[in-house]
């Protein structure tokens, strides 16, 4: 039902976002009447697409629901990394290759405003350009979502509304070429947009990846579900009690324990409020530079 509403409120906005018809003064009458009849078209198709998407959504199972209930909010958004995305690949939220970790080229680089010291990593967005502010620059009736994975950091050399785009407290979004191309026209550079946080649909189980050395771990945590972000990370070995990891960057979390040669258990709380218990998600045999995939996933 949440899903069913978040896409369909989605149609009815791209209704309301319909550009007025220009003024035709200073065409000639031919002209004009192109032009306008031009519009008319491009609007009636505008909405036709709106309809589909309310009606669709209604027995869609993959339809983004909305996370918190929350509205609508506006920024901006650019792109970066190429046509293909190979230049989102690494990032601060720690993903590595984003093809093999499933996030595909459907990312973006959020400003410091929304990564919240990394906090953020994960979390899915659903993105529209705002048609209603540049008509001229937007794809009617597209929407795309988004991970976040990367940090779009401050220019503090140029102004907010003049190249700074990332810097506090703009709402920025540096999407990936083909996300942005999805919503926008690859001409206009930067466009205003509309936005909201969803569910991430994952599948599989959430995934541990530990790297580090001796009494030093190093966990990072993939393939998240739900809200998409990770609020705590605890960890227990065969023989010892759970121990409360800190985030060391990105999605990345640590402890200073002698863990090597324990089966190992995870407690993940994420920034939706839900909490999974995964009890021997990594064998005793693992070392380091090894991924395991549990069976567990979040909901919200």
């Amino acid at each position: 039902m949440e899903m069913s509403k978040s896409l369909a409120a989605f149609a009815v906005l791209a209704l309301m976002l319909a550009a007025p018809a220009p003024s035709a003064a200073g065409w000639s009458s031919g002209s004009a009447t192109f032009y306008e009849s031009t519009y008319r078209r491009q609007l009636m198709a505008t909405r036709f697409l709106a309809v589909v998407l309310a009606l669709s959504v209604t027995s869609s199972s993959a339809a983004a629901a909305v996370v918190g209930g929350g509205g609508w909010l506006r920024g901006t958004a650019t792109f970066y990394g190429g046509e293909d995305a190979s230049g989102t690949m690494g990032g601060a939220c720690g993903y590595g290759d984003l093809y093999t970790q499933g996030y595909g080229v459907y990312n973006a680089a959020l400003s410091s405003a929304l990564f919240n010291d990394g906090a953020s990593c994960g979390q899915c967005y659903l993105i529209m350009c705002d048609a209603s502010r540049t008509p001229q620059w937007c794809k009617p009736g597209t929407a795309v979502t988004i991970t976040a994975t990367n940090l779009c950091p401050a220019n503090w050399a140029l102004p907010n509304d003049n190249g700074g785009w990332c810097n506090p407290p703009r709402p920025h979004f540096d999407m990936a070429q083909p996300a942005w191309e999805t919503i926008g026209i690859y001409r206009a550079g930067i466009v205003p947009i509309l936005y909201q946080q969803v569910k991430c649909w994952k599948q599989g189980g959430v995934r541990f990846t530990i790297s580090g050395f001796n009494y030093f771990e190093l966990v990072l945590v993939t393939n998240v579900g739900g809200s998409g972000s990770v609020k705590s990370v605890s960890i227990k070995g065969t023989n010892t009690g759970w121990i409360a990891l800190t985030r060391n960057w990105g999605a990345n979390w640590q402890c200073n324990s002698a863990l090597a040669g324990q089966a190992l258990s995870f407690q993940v709380t994420s920034t939706g409020g839900q909490t999974l218990y995964i009890e021997g998600a990594v064998p005793a045999w693992w070392g380091f530079g090894m991924t395991f995939t549990s069976n567990h996933q979040f909901d919200y």
